[in-house]
């Protein structure tokens, strides 16, 4: 009998910002040095998870802790007067 893993999902912030040249600039906070861009919205959401996806291998290939996000993990923009 072949034993199947269940595929876990986890979920990640991803922050997209457009960049001046062109196209958007993204990065996942929870995953320290994952950034990648794309020229389109849908193209940067492929490339993020493209990078996710090889940031996590990366880490089980080395066999480190996989960094997680809580789910109740609350965004906001503080305004802040200069």
């Amino acid at each position: 009998m072949v034993k199947r893993l269940k595929k876990k999902i986890l979920n990640y912030t991803v922050i997209l910002e457009p960049a001046e040249e062109g196209g958007f600039i993204v990065h996942v906070p929870a995953l320290p040095g994952c950034h990648t861009q794309g020229e389109t919205l849908d193209e940067a959401y492929k490339m993020a998870e493209d990078a996710i996806q090889g940031y996590i291998k990366t880490l089980r290939d080395l066999k480190e802790e996989i960094p997680q996000e809580a789910e109740s993990s609350i965004i906001v923009r503080i305004p802040v007067k200069i």
